[in-house]
């Protein structure tokens, strides 16, 4: 059985933000929920470059009942459809593209919690500190 123009993705990578819940209106003029949040993924062979995908869950999608663990820092491997958003750069005017993934899964790696995040940056701070003063 051949599938043809499949448009199934799997991407990995930590959140930039908490997701962020919107309510959009339809074109059959019904409200549905959406949230939006964006994904920093390393490139592969330069650990120290990333990009970033655009991240889209509707609220029918089975994505959306881990919008509570979807916080900043978090490593989360994304499942859905992904497409180009292409746009002209401010700096230049060249030619770029984006990508957006619309999310139809989500897996939790390691979740990250307000409290996670502010000790390991209080962590960091101390430890540049002791470099500075060695």
């Amino acid at each position: 059985m051949a599938s043809t123009s499949l448009n199934k993705w799997i991407v990995s990578g930590n959140l930039g933000a908490d997701a962020q819940i919107k309510t959009v209106e339809l074109k059959s003029g019904e409200e549905a929920q959406l949230a939006e949040a964006t994904l920093y993924v390393r490139k592969p062979r330069d650990r120290k470059e990333s990009f970033t995908v655009r991240l889209t869950i509707w609220s029918k999608s089975s994505a959306w009942r881990m919008l509570p663990y979807l916080k900043k820092g978090s490593v989360v491997i994304c499942t859905g459809n992904l497409e180009p958003s292409p746009y002209i750069s401010s700096n230049g005017n060249v030619p770029k593209a984006g990508l957006e993934m619309t999310v139809l899964d989500i897996d939790l790696d390691i979740v990250w919690h307000s409290e996670d995040i502010e000790e390991s940056e209080a962590e960091t701070q101390s430890e540049e500190k002791e470099l500075v003063t060695a």
